[in-house]
């Protein structure tokens, strides 16, 4: 779900030089390097550590864990279920390459004096770099819009995208659960897959026929959503996902 950054782009001092007084702080192993938002974009990314650990204590109203991303192949950090969300997201939808949780520290200036920001993540896609910060539109303040505006000003100078991930169209979420179920490596002792891609038309055929054809359809569901993740097969989501929804070829099917 968007959000507009125009509120809080009007309190940020963009004069002259502005490039050159904001400054970045990444973290490499056990030490921190701070560098001009100019100077950043010739720097790797790829061996930064999060530049802020992750914490655990009692009552606290956030749930930080790990979210084991395929396209990696690893764990990355995440502060809150929301965020954990987002990279699952990634995994699927975001032609993946890396991710970095906590990128970098960004102190810039507003018309009230210095601030600073931590983005939640930094993404290489084979679609550019994402810059992304996520924050329930519920909980978004005035001071966050602002830091989301230089957190967009300092991308775009970078060349990168920027977005806030502040809310789901209400059926994603169930969609990225089911579908993720079968994201890892998957067996098919029973050669389910090969009759699967075979009976899929250019018209495209129901999720729930396609599995009660199969002879063994509980099996077939899990190995439908595995080749639905892996793009196998495709399907639309901009609708909720269920036994009509029209399956049609992948692009490596």
């Amino acid at each position: 779900m968007p959000v507009s950054l125009e509120a809080g782009a009007s309190a940020l001092e963009l004069t002259e030089g502005w490039l050159d007084r904001w400054t970045v702080t990444q973290r490499f192993g056990g030490a921190q390097e701070s560098r001009s938002v100019r100077d950043l974009v010739q720097t790797s990314w790829v061996a930064t550590a999060p530049v802020r650990g992750f914490s655990w204590r009692r009552g606290q109203g956030h749930r930080p864990g790990l979210q084991f991303l395929v396209s990696t192949g690893r764990h990355h950090g995440a502060e809150s279920l929301e965020e954990a969300r987002l990279l699952l997201a990634l995994d699927f939808a975001g032609d993946l390459i890396d991710v970095v949780s906590q990128p970098f520290r960004l102190r810039f200036e507003t018309a009230h004096g210095s601030r600073q920001h931590t983005p939640d993540f930094l993404a290489a896609t084979r679609s550019g770099m994402w810059l992304i910060d996520v924050r329930p539109e519920a909980l978004i303040k005035e001071t966050d819009r602002e830091s989301f505006a230089a957190a967009g000003e300092m991308a775009l100078a970078c060349g990168w995208h920027y977005v806030v991930a502040a809310g789901w169209r209400e059926h994603v979420v169930s969609a990225l659960d089911a579908l993720s179920s079968q994201r890892r490596s998957l067996s098919d002792p029973l050669g389910l897959r090969p009759g699967l891609l075979a009976s899929v038309t250019s018209a495209g055929v129901g999720f729930g026929e396609l599995a009660a054809a199969s002879g063994c359809e509980p099996v077939a569901r899990a190995q439908l959503l595995h080749l639905l993740w892996h793009r196998r097969l495709g399907v639309n989501l901009a609708e909720p996902l269920g036994d009509r929804s029209l399956v049609v070829a992948g692009r490596s099917s």
